[in-house]
């Protein structure tokens, strides 16, 4: 599992679900830590996500509701050690609901701009393994948001309250 070393994995789990959960870069949380007492380096965090992010979408995967026999793929591009690369993602096909605006009917291209929106602010990427991670975290914690995860919840249950409970 996730060995912890200086600091309670509940901090480091916060930082994470943070990184991956919302558009926020390392230096924001390393800022929003400090506010809270907790001083720890942004270079930290982003070895923390690259250590624990897998592990959670490894235990997230078998707790996550079975998917339909259609999917759909999306393509998108992101940078990688200043160049661009293409993106693949494989997605459970919704409902399709007619809407007047033709780019409002496009739902594979609507998709993948809550992931954009979340990456800007990290500033880019040194690797491909580094951003195959953090991708698949981000996934997750979409999934987890949208209420994917199966298994018997409280009406109370948050998204955050939820990766707490993977982790443990």
């Amino acid at each position: 599992m996730i060995q912890r070393l200086h600091y309670p994995l509940e901090v480091m789990l916060v930082c994470v679900r943070w990184y991956a959960a919302y558009p926020l870069s390392l230096r924001h949380i390393e800022e929003m830590m400090a506010e809270r007492g907790v001083v720890v380096d942004h270079a930290t965090v982003q070895r923390w996500a690259i250590k624990i992010l897998p592990v959670l979408t490894a235990v997230f995967r078998p707790q996550k509701r079975p998917v339909g026999l259609s999917w759909r793929m999306d393509e998108t591009y992101i940078k990688v050690a200043g160049q661009w690369k293409y993106l693949y993602r494989a997605f459970d096909r919704t409902d399709i609901q007619l809407r007047q605006s033709k780019y409002l009917n496009n739902i594979v291209v609507q998709d993948h701009r809550a992931i954009k929106r979340i990456v800007r602010p990290m500033v880019g990427f040194e690797s491909f393994r580094c951003v195959s991670i953090l991708i698949a975290g981000i996934e997750t914690m979409r999934m987890i948001k949208k209420g994917q995860l199966d298994r018997p919840k409280p009406q109370a249950s948050t998204a955050a309250s939820q990766t707490y409970w993977l982790a443990f």
